[in-house]
């Protein structure tokens, strides 16, 4: 039977070291020529040519063993040259060999990235054999040594059996006779390594991390999406269980012919892992109906399309396939087909880190699942923001940036389908990643989150990865929302939306396994039934409604207003009630005009309660003060007319200053009956200045009626009785005044005179 190609092209044979005894020893000296038989249930490889002969003799075409020793020269591990042992030449970043045939491609990868693991055991058997030392081989074909030495071993160092017609490529057959040669001193060099450091088998050597994921990549599950624009999920489950599938209900019940549903994604069906070559007969997959893609890379799209509100776009950056771009644009494509009419849900994509080789792939899957909402966008993501007239719509951003992988067992696989970095095959061979390489990394990680933040009109990114280092998870998460929020606070400008880790948008069964609802961040472990992944959703929170005084106070920084609720006193301050007495002795002395209404108020109200004056004084008196008080009256209404006055800081600008003195010289001269001490205390005024800024005074005439005094004078002197000087500001009593009776009148409560009938 022949088997399914695994790492290396052939199954993992995972073992356990144990102690070495001498049953271990016999069986290791056996293992060397033995050869292992086929499992039972595999299944045939979907790649002919790369079948062997029914002796299990396996071999590759020339092209894989020389397009995997550039790989290997590309990624191999240089020592010093203190403890190097073999020299590979200095030339390091060939370009590869073209391959058409992607399964080979794949092959060489796995071919390489082994040697890579064993590198250091494979030179130690060319060192201990002499090989490295009698052989005439030069440097630069070192690494065809290693690739070729590796799958020597594997196959028990029995002699390559090719099929059918391949090409010929000369250095690989040289290299073949060479190794046939010491076929003996290299087999024994083997064995002594492995009892010298007590190996059960040379699986044993690796470290414990790099042993689990190789152990854990050949039970891996099947993960396939259904493509909504080539079928349906009912169409799916339907061509399945005709051609004898039966359904289940978790991954765990997986056994033989069966297929479950994703726990976490409802559009992804589940198969086991020996099923492969047995889809390809249903058409799903060769029909593009079916795609078969790792769920790590199938969590971020199906996030993207809970989160997209109607009538937003899409925007993706970072480390992708075409997969998962088709995959992004089916889903929001079916989520919002009824509405499709109004605006096209559009996925747009930042392709300025693929080569032209990618791009082609890309625009080549997109076209072959029948995606038409993408557009491709060269620009380089850094270089992207808001204003963009192509962005205007876009809600949602998915940024799966590059990462180290570190989270995922069937490495090889995974970069080659999701356009990973090649150049972390050596670090992962070793189970670790360089320290160096990891900064630059999370140094990268950081500024595509930082820039997804900045977009105005987004609602929601997905950070994706699959890493397990927290540097390249939690710590970048984090670190990029405090930075966002702090940004958002800036002295003087308005508060912006701050960006909150929203709980992961998938449903989660009792049965399923996987992170709670209370987390903040989606993970899934690595195990043998799934890759590990990470991924966190950061939503734009409403923006808040800013407070009055958080408005006065940025307009106060801007200076726009006038230190309004600041110490500083304004304007209107100085015409309110709690500062009243200060400003009050601050009017009358920049106002002297003021002081003469004051006076004149003062002494009549001292007049109107004094109960003691009598006769013709008291009388005159009386009629003098209710003189000063018109006077006063037309005095204040003059000085309405210059509305300046009241409003000019500075007094001597003042218009109205002229006319001061002629007032003062009549207070004076009505005063010389009762001179009337200074008040000690300021007074109220009774007139506010008023702000000129925000009423414009007119001026005002008032008009008094004259006073009629019945029975007091004869008629003719009705109208002379008083006579007053206009020009010299000063009244003059009449000389046929006669002094009245005490009970002749009297004066109301607001002065008014109450003229009363006496009788002769």
């Amino acid at each position: 039977m022949v088997k399914n190609k695994n790492i290396g092209g052939r199954p993992n044979r995972s073992s356990t070291c144990k102690t070495k005894t001498a049953a271990s020893k016999t069986a290791n000296n056996k293992d060397l020529t033995s050869l292992d038989k086929p499992a039972e249930g595999d299944v045939p490889s979907v790649a002919p040519a790369l079948q062997t002969s029914s002796q299990d003799q396996l071999g590759f075409p020339d092209r894989v063993y020389l397009l995997a020793s550039v790989i290997f020269q590309n990624n191999h591990l240089e020592k010093p040259v203190a403890h190097r042992l073999v020299n590979y030449g200095k030339e390091r970043g060939l370009s590869l060999p073209e391959v058409k045939d992607e399964e080979m491609q794949r092959t060489a990868y796995e071919l390489a990235f082994n040697t890579l693991k064993y590198q250091e055991l494979l030179e130690d058997i060319m060192i201990d054999s002499c090989f490295y030392l009698t052989q005439p081989m030069p440097d630069d074909q070192m690494s065809l040594v290693a690739v070729m030495l590796y799958d020597f071993q594997d196959r028990k160092f029995l002699p390559w059996e090719r099929q059918g017609v391949d090409e010929i490529v000369q250095e690989v057959r040289d290299v073949e006779n060479y190794l046939l040669r010491f076929k003996t001193k290299l087999a024994a060099s083997l064995a002594r390594c492995r009892i010298k450091h007590d190996l059960l088998s040379i699986e044993c050597i690796l470290p414990e991390s790099v042993k689990t994921k190789q152990e854990r990549s050949s039970s891996l599950p099947l993960y396939a999406w259904v493509n909504t624009q080539r079928s349906s999920l009912d169409e799916v489950l339907s061509v399945l269980k005709s051609v004898g599938f039966s359904q289940v209900k978790s991954i765990g019940q997986l056994e033989g012919q069966t297929f479950c549903q994703d726990s976490h994604c409802g559009d992804v069906v589940v198969f086991p892992a020996q099923l492969k070559a047995q889809l390809y007969t249903t058409k799903l997959l060769s029909d593009h109906k079916l795609i078969i893609q790792d769920k790590s890379c199938c969590l971020g799209p199906n996030a993207v399309c809970a989160l997209l509100p109607e009538g937003g776009d899409v925007l993706m950056a970072g480390c992708f396939s075409g997969l998962t771009v088709s995959h992004t644009a089916s889903l929001i494509a079916e989520k919002h087909k009824a509405n499709s009419g109004n605006h096209q849900h559009t996925v747009y994509v930042c392709v300025s880190d693929h080569t032209n080789t990618q791009r082609e792939e890309l625009q080549q899957a997109v076209t072959a699942m029948g995606c038409k909402n993408v557009k491709l966008i060269p620009e380089v993501f850094q270089s992207l923001d808001g204003a963009d007239k192509r962005l205007q719509r876009v809600r949602v951003i998915l940024l799966t940036p590059k990462c180290s992988v570190s989270a995922v067992s069937n490495l090889v696989e995974f970069i080659l389908q999701e356009n990973g970095d090649t150049e972390l095959l050596q670090d992962l061979s070793q189970g670790s990643i360089a320290q160096s390489k990891l900064e630059a990394l999370v140094a990268q990680q950081r500024k595509d989150i930082d820039h997804a933040l900045k977009f105005p009109k987004v609602l929601a990114v997905v950070y994706s990865t699959c890493s397990s280092y927290q540097e390249e998870n939690e710590e970048v998460v984090s670190r990029a929302l405090e930075q966002a929020n702090a940004c958002s606070e800036q002295e003087g400008e308005p508060k912006q939306a701050n960006f909150r880790l929203s709980p992961f948008p998938f449903s989660i069964p009792d049965h399923a396994e996987g992170p709670e609802e209370t987390d903040p961040f989606f993970m899934l472990e690595p195990s043998e039934q799934n890759n590990g992944c990470f991924l966190a959703v950061l939503s734009r929170e409403p923006k808040p409604v800013e407070a009055p005084h958080e408005v006065i106070i940025r307009a106060n920084a801007k200076g726009i207003l006038d230190k309004i609720g600041s110490n500083q006193p304004t304007r209107k301050e100085q015409h309110g009630p709690t500062n009243r007495a200060t400003k009050t002795t601050h009017a009358r002395a920049s106002q002297p005009h003021l002081s003469v209404s004051i006076q004149a108020k003062n002494q009549e109200t001292k007049a109107s309660n004094s109960t003691t004056l009598c006769g013709h004084q008291e009388f005159t008196n009386r009629r003098q003060m209710s003189q000063g008080k018109a006077k006063a009256l037309r005095l204040q209404a003059t000085k309405n007319t210059a509305s300046s006055s009241f409003s000019s800081p500075k007094p001597e600008n003042s218009t109205p200053k002229k006319s001061t003195t002629p007032v003062s010289n009549t207070t004076i001269s009505t005063t010389t009956l009762h001179p009337a001490p200074p008040p000690a205390t300021p007074l109220t005024p009774v007139v506010r200045p008023r702000r000129a800024h925000q009423e414009v005074l007119k001026p005002v005439v008032l008009v008094l009626p004259p006073v009629h005094f019945p029975n007091f004078f004869p008629p003719q002197h009705s109208r002379t009785g008083f006579s007053a000087s206009f020009n010299n500001r000063q009244w003059k009593p009449s000389a046929q005044t006669r002094p009245l009776p005490r009970s002749s009148g009297g004066l109301s409560k607001d002065g008014q005179i109450i003229p009363s009938v006496l009788s002769t």
